[in-house]
């Protein structure tokens, strides 16, 4: 099996401990030693669960908009994104930056912003551009949420994680601040399974950057002229890779590959060839039928020449297949 979606479906087994139940009436010191573990590895004073959804995100920013301005980028996760829109209905304001052609942030446009806060993280979900959060800072004094289940920028000044990209089951988010910028929870409102498997999973989590370059020098040698590239791929994370093949819907072959156990994504959420196409293509500036052609590969594990060999052979057959196939409709 290659599995080469893992930032996106990354199933793992589930672990509920009895010593981790909570009462607000106990010690609950098996909690507190599991929560002190975490901010041992991630430097924020207070964590608090949350509901990973448009609901959930709407609530953190009700709470922020008390304090201040909020400013979103498009190229975070989609709940996030539709809290964003439902925030707007509500009657609120969201200042939206944009991405550009290339995959990147328009961070140029915070110049001429007056925000208190921003979520943007150090990378672009689905494309996995970096973003430099340390240049941000130079262009403003806004507060910086980011999600950090990919990546850890230490330069981010409230980080969040996302459970279902970490272990394959949507319980809650975790969100990680200093101060008291978002509203003190209760013990017996947080979710210790949530707090267990997602410190588990950061933990294991593993990326494998030797394979990237040869992967996709083999890809253009293989695919030729079918190839092709939304993003510069020596700006996405170094585990990452970001490619297109022509006239195909990228679902079609993230289905047929998964029968030869090679697994790919299309995007966010979309693991298992979903039919929605990338929401961050179409922000760049293309059709949503180019976008559906859209493919990311994160690597886990070092792949030997021969592996890599199998696998983009594999990828080239079953993709002329399903070339001629819909070509015959």
């Amino acid at each position: 099996m290659f599995k080469l979606n893992s930032l996106q479906y990354n199933m793992q087994n589930l672990h509920i401990k009895d010593g981790l139940s909570l009462n607000i009436l106990s010690n609950n010191e098996e909690y507190v030693a599991l929560e002190k573990e975490f901010k041992d590895k991630y430097p924020f004073e207070n964590i608090n669960s949350f509901s990973f959804s448009k609901s959930g995100f709407l609530s953190l920013l009700i709470q922020l908009n008390k304090k201040g301005k909020i400013a979103i980028s498009v190229g975070e996760t989609q709940s996030l994104i539709d809290a964003g829109f439902l925030f707007e209905e509500l009657g609120f304001e969201v200042i939206w930056l944009d991405l550009l052609k290339d995959g990147n942030v328009n961070i140029e446009k915070l110049k001429d912003l007056n925000i208190d806060f921003i979520f943007i993280s150090s990378y672009v979900m689905d494309i996995f551009v970096k973003t430099s959060i340390f240049d941000i800072k130079s262009l403003t004094n806004a507060k910086i949420i980011s999600n950090a289940s990919a990546t850890f920028d230490k330069n981010s000044d409230v980080i969040y994680f996302d459970p279902y990209k970490l272990t394959g089951y949507s319980f809650h988010g975790l969100i990680l601040f200093n101060e008291d910028l978002f509203e003190d929870q209760a013990i017996s409102n947080k979710d210790s399974i949530a707090l267990y498997n997602i410190l588990e999973a950061l933990k294991n989590q593993k990326f494998e950057i030797s394979v990237k370059e040869t992967f996709k020098n083999k890809l253009q040698e293989v695919l030729q002229d079918d190839i092709y590239f939304f993003v510069n791929n020596n700006q996405t994370l170094d585990f990452s890779l970001h490619f297109a093949l022509r006239n195909i819907k990228a679902r079609e072959l993230i289905r047929t590959l998964a029968l030869d156990e090679i697994f790919i994504t299309n995007g966010e959420g979309c693991s298992l060839g979903l039919s929605k196409p990338s929401r961050i293509i179409q922000a760049m500036g293309y059709d949503e039928l180019t976008s559906r052609n859209s493919i990311s590969l994160t690597f886990t594990k070092k792949l030997e020449a021969f592996e890599i060999e199998k696998i983009v052979n594999t990828i080239a057959k079953k993709y002329k297949q399903i070339k001629v196939l819909n070509q015959g409709n």
